[in-house]
């Protein structure tokens, strides 16, 4: 009798073991098949990279060099997301003529247009130094260009305006609207503003080495 009970328990303690593994296999499994199903493909990258460096040429010559602590590549876009980026331009005797440096940004592959975002200041090697929040670099041209509001500073001038399209170097740059600036004189004061969109190529010649104020 003390036997048949031994077993019935035995067969118990087993049986009660089988169904808590069941349970506790199919708890550990449940969150990870939510975790597939519910995000889109297209919002997962397919790598991640720690400091990572891409660079462009042109038949041998380095035109930029991008710098970014992570970054993310998503091959159905074509798009590498960056944080913490920094872009070096060169010129055509390879010095490098300016630095872009912003929160983020988004390379794309094919073109190789550049989106930057979010404390975005482009200081060139002459002390020239462009800020704003968002700006588009189009490598096929070679061309900086941005909607948003942007302030230029160079030898104690400040130039501002809304819309922007200039070369990585700032030698030649237009404002599109909304155009004020503050121009130091020899003197040393401070001549006030305020001018048209077809009157920001003057400030772009003021702006230039070497030009008179």
């Amino acid at each position: 009798m003390l036997l048949q009970i031994r077993r019935r328990l035995s067969r118990r303690a087993a049986l009660a073991m089988v169904l808590l593994a069941a349970v506790t296999a199919t708890t550990g499994c449940e969150p990870q098949s939510r975790v597939r199903s519910g995000a889109p493909a297209g919002d997962l990258p397919d790598q991640e990279v720690s400091d990572f460096v891409v660079s462009e040429t042109d038949q041998g010559r380095m035109e930029w060099k991008l710098y970014a602590r992570s970054a993310a590549v998503y091959n159905a876009r074509s798009t590498i997301v960056a944080r913490s980026v920094r872009v070096d331009f060169f010129d055509e005797q390879q010095h490098r003529s300016s630095t872009l440096t912003a929160r983020e940004g988004e390379l794309n592959q094919v073109q190789r247009d550049m989106i930057a975002r979010g404390n975005v200041v482009l200081q060139t090697a002459e002390g020239t130094r462009m800020s704003t929040e968002q700006l588009r670099f189009l490598n096929k041209t070679q061309r900086i260009v941005t909607d948003e509001f942007v302030r230029v500073e160079r030898a104690g001038d400040v130039l501002t305006g809304y819309g922007f399209e200039s070369d990585p170097e700032l030698h030649h740059f237009e404002f599109k609207r909304q155009v004020h600036a503050l121009v130091r004189t020899r003197s040393g004061g401070l001549l006030e503003e305020h001018a048209t969109p077809r009157d920001s190529s003057a400030h772009d010649t003021a702006a230039k080495p070497g030009a008179a104020k």
